[in-house]
């Protein structure tokens, strides 16, 4: 019985009443549709989301390669090794061998602690440009799943927004209409003195 009742009260404005305006149901089917955008668009949008920043990293992992490279160059020398520092990998000049057989010089961030002439493993695109290590599949996953669910709730919020608004114009459309019944009906009202 007090389900009932509660349910009742629930879909009040798509009962047949008296008092029920016109603005009253076009307001539930704001809301409903409103909350079915939010839902359904709000999940589609941040699976959509998710799928596509998956696979763009899943591109840059399958267009990035690591290479062998001395290092020629750092700017962590003045630092010391062992000094405490507060970055784990520092901008460093080095050199590789191209797949074409040239050497090539650049610049590409490398571990903290290697001394000049030591091999270390630096990242490349495909046009064989120095370039940064590609995340990882498990750090792509993570990435991919938070900025699905940021694209899932900006979707939701903006389209809470725009039922707020409809809402909004909803309320301002009965005060006027309340406003015109008062004009009618207020001077009978009145308490007339002569």
């Amino acid at each position: 019985m007090r389900r009932t009742k509660r349910v009742r009260q629930l879909l009040w404005r798509w009962r047949s009443n008296p008092l029920r305006r016109h603005d009253d149901l076009v307001e539930a089917w704001v809301v409903l549709a409103i909350w079915l955008v939010m839902v359904i668009g709000g999940t589609l949008t941040g699976l959509l989301t998710a799928h596509a920043a998956d696979a763009s990293f899943s591109r840059l992992r399958h267009e990035r390669h690591p290479v062998q490279a001395v290092l020629v160059a750092s700017k962590a020398q003045a630092v010391g090794i062992g000094a405490d520092t507060p970055y784990d990998r520092v901008r460093a000049t080095v050199r590789w061998t191209a797949t074409d057989g040239s050497t090539r010089t650049g610049q590409a961030m490398v571990d903290y602690g290697h001394r000049v002439g030591s091999r270390v493993v630096v990242w490349l695109n495909s046009k064989e440009q120095l370039t940064t290590q590609p995340p990882t599949a498990s750090a792509a996953a993570a990435e991919a799943a938070c900025l699905g669910v940021a694209a899932a709730v900006a979707f939701g919020g903006l389209a809470f927004a725009a039922g707020r608004v409809a809402q909004w114009r909803l309320d301002q459309r009965r005060y006027d209409q309340w406003g015109r019944e008062w004009d009618q009906v207020g001077p009978q009202w009145r308490r007339k003195t002569t």
